[in-house]
C-alpha cells in the first residue's frame, strides 16, 4: 500500500526543483520518488529476492 503523500514534503520536493523545471521533470521526480519509497517499505516488510536468485533466475554472472 502507498504511503499518503505529506503535502510539507511536495511542496519540498517542488522548491528544490529548477526554475526551468517542466510538469514532466516534475512528474518523473514524484515517479522516482514513489519507486524509492516503495522499495524501502518492500525492504522493511521483508518482501525482498536475494541478488544470486534474480541473477540465476534471468542468466546473469555474478
Amino acid at each position: 500500500m502507498a504511503e499518503p503523500m505529506r503535502k510539507d514534503e511536495a511542496h519540498e520536493l517542488v522548491n528544490r526543483m529548477p526554475e526551468n523545471a517542466t510538469w514532466d521533470d516534475l512528474i518523473d521526480e514524484i515517479y522516482v520518488r514513489q519507486v524509492i519509497e516503495q522499495g524501502l517499505s518492500d525492504s522493511r516488510a521483508g518482501r525482498t529476492t536475494d541478488v544470486n536468485e534474480v541473477r540465476r533466475k534471468y542468466g546473469l554472472s555474478e
